[in-house]
């Protein structure tokens, strides 16, 4: 008999619950801990006889109380509910491997308990939670055959954090509301430092990853990042609603214009529902130390395991692309034959042709470039429109993804070219329907051999893990913008360095970094150094070059041989120092050799001295600013070499260390 992923997910979320419900309390007596006792949850039932929960890490409160529940609409788990029964904790351990991350081999090991709820019509709401020595994950999970129509209403979800905590957020934006009505696709600037409670900017809420220091005496022990985890198409994509002036934060749905649209004009699905098993993602809340935190894989242990696919086609890589700097008017089959040859001389294993290159080029010549490229060893990924009547973007292909059908004839005809992968943009939102259209279309790709990569697009989630063939997702505001407006290219080293302690932190993020050149009608305000260092800082699956060939010829042969060298896949992390939206530290090991970066978003020359220790005796070389901000220095690393380094405003450094 063959099943389908969202089948094996709602069964094992059955036998959880049929298997593990044996004793019955009103509360839950001891607190839930993690492996190594460091974190506690206690789950309970308020004087108000509601369901409620807090989180402790080292005897310090981290999540204060806060609710729990669900609202469908044939059945309430708001309110008059109790706890009728809990499972014993069991212990919990997954080993997987990934492809598209910051780790390869990961073993997830957490203790888990389960509760049975029922409210005052004796229906049954399951909750499931589990601990890990890097956070806490809970989600629900509604199976009582007497509730007829799951009907997701209203989650009662709370994160309640001290009014000394602090925030880093992205704004949720309105939909149906930016260029063509393109939003919301998780393109807007993060706040920084933001005392909780504070009022979202844009009146939606704020998108996840949500990033918070909870203050106190010990700050380095506090910090959290809320998000979500196993989004099977079954349930919408969630956010945090701002907070009260009580730092109190909520999950919030999707906004009511957030829904796919049919070929036909039909709308579909807002919110999440189902007949048999209603089964909420996970609620994440990886917490602890700064380098615990960044170093946690949270977000890809809750999500749900690969599904069964072809993977010899699934290679992570590097890419040239031209309509970062170029833009529209570039996208010819010359300047595309142009960039094959460029990413073939920089040892690269990609070209990205861009938006409309079915009128400029066609498919006849789209096939030529394939068969170059691969006279090179180079793949060819090409670019699609999303949208059917969901916003007013012009750029084709479009409207040729939207049915089953036609992504069977579109791939299909792909895939006989011999394109590699597809980049998709312009999706609308969040709504239950279009979680299920990202799905149905990596399923799609996956059975035509095409790597996926989505612009204009929600958070992952830990989608790749699901879906090996996910390489990236943009949902950041990248580098495309800074190219723009002079004010967002003066924000970006603020931005980058947010971003890698908030969005890419669990999931790959296609920012499409590093410009040695000049920008049209831009003053770069970021150094040479520093654009170098994000090839090792950002996490994506293909990793989206934006230099053109002119501007990768300013720079020297060692920089040109570091970026050919530079490893497609990652083995293992290690957060070195840092601090969101100022500066950031991270090595990255690849077999035997350690990748460090490092970047200095303040206005001051910041003089960092680095523990290394952990490479053990090392050899190699760092490359850094030279005498002027375009300029690079490049060094040799010996064991006895103290690992100190001053870097100026917006600047970076890359090392390789064996």
């Amino acid at each position: 008999m063959k099943l389908t992923y969202r089948v094996l997910v709602n069964m094992v979320a059955l036998f959880a619950l049929v298997a593990g419900l044996f004793s019955c309390s009103k509360n839950t007596g001891e607190a839930l801990t993690s492996p190594d006792k460091n974190i506690s949850v206690k789950v309970f039932v308020t004087d108000q006889h509601t369901l409620a929960y807090r989180v402790d890490r080292l005897g310090q409160p981290v999540i204060l109380d806060s609710s729990l529940g669900l609202q469908l609409t044939d059945a309430d788990f708001s309110q008059n509910i109790k706890i009728d029964a809990h499972s014993p904790v069991t212990p919990v351990t997954d080993v997987y491997r990934m492809q598209v991350g910051k780790k390869r081999d990961i073993t997830y090991q957490a203790n888990e308990q389960t509760f049975s709820i029922i409210n005052a019509q004796q229906q049954k709401l399951t909750l499931i939670f589990r601990v890990a020595n890097d956070g806490v994950a809970f989600r629900y999970s509604v199976t009582d055959s007497t509730i007829a129509n799951k009907q997701f209403s209203k989650e009662i979800t709370r994160f309640h954090f001290a009014n000394t905590a602090k925030a880093w957020l992205q704004p949720m934006a309105v939909a149906q509301t930016g260029w063509s009505n393109t939003n919301p696709s998780y393109e807007e600037h993060y706040q920084m430092e933001v005392p909780v409670g504070t009022a979202a900017t844009l009146g939606q809420g704020w998108v996840f990853p949500a990033l918070f220091n909870t203050g106190g005496n010990n700050t380095d022990h506090q910090w959290v990042v809320i998000s979500e985890a196993a989004i099977d198409g079954s349930w919408h994509g969630s956010h945090l609603q701002s907070g009260s002036t009580a730092g109190e934060y909520t999950i919030a749905p999707p906004q009511h214009e957030e829904v796919f649209i049919s070929a036909g004009g039909e709308k579909g699905a807002l919110l999440a529902h189902a007949n048999d098993v209603l089964l909420s993602p996970w609620r994440i809340i990886a917490l602890g130390s700064l380098a615990q935190v960044m170093e946690s894989t949270l977000g890809t242990d809750l999500a749900a395991p690969a599904v069964a696919m072809e993977k010899d086609f699934i290679k992570p890589g590097h890419s040239s692309w031209s309509w970062a700097i170029l833009k529209d008017d570039f996208t010819t089959f010359e300047v595309q034959k142009k960039f094959i040859d460029y990413a073939a001389d920089m040892h690269w294993d990609y070209t990205l042709i861009d938006a409309d290159w079915d009128k400029k080029i066609g498919y006849e010549k789209l096939h030529e470039l394939v068969d170059y490229a691969a006279q090179k060893n180079i793949g060819i990924l090409v670019w699609y429109n999303s949208s059917g009547e969901w916003n007013t973007s012009p750029y084709s292909p479009k409207s040729r993804l939207l049915t089953s059908g036609q992504r069977e004839a579109e791939f299909s005809r792909l895939h006989d070219i011999g394109v590699k992968g597809v980049k998709i943009d312009f999706f609308g939102g969040d709504g239950q329907s279009f979680m299920d259209y990202y799905i149905d279309i990596l399923k799609d790709a996956a059975a035509h051999q095409l790597l996926v990569n989505f612009h204009g697009a929600t958070l992952p989630r830990g989608w790749q893990r699901t879906f090996p063939n996910l390489m990236t997702m943009e949902s950041i505001k990248g580098f495309e913008f800074t190219t723009f407006t002079q004010a967002d290219q003066d924000a970006v080293a603020q931005h980058v360095a947010t971003a890698l302690f908030t969005r890419n932190i669990f999931d790959p993020m296609d920012f499409t970094p590093m410009v040695f050149g000049d920008i049209p009608n831009i003053k770069r305000v970021t150094e040479n150094s520093f654009e170098l260092a994000e090839s090792v800082l950002m996490i994506s699956g293909i990793q989206h070059f934006a230099e053109i060939p002119e501007g990768m010829a300013t720079v020297p042969d060692y920089v040109k041989d570091f970026l050919r060298d530079l490893p497609r896949e990652w083995d293992d992390v290690k957060f070195i120092e840092g601090y969101p939206g100022k500066f950031a530290v991270i090595a990255r090991k690849a077999g035997d050799t350690w990748y460090v970066a490092g970047i200095n978003a303040e206005q001051e020359n910041k003089t960092l001295a680095l523990d290394l220790s952990f490479i053990g005796d090392k050899n190699g070389y760092v490359i850094a600013s030279g005498d002027t901000e375009r300029s690079f220095v490049r060094q040799e690393i010996t064991n006895d070499a103290p690992q100190t380094i001053t870097l100026r405003p917006n600047a970076g450094f890359v090392m390789v260390l064996k």
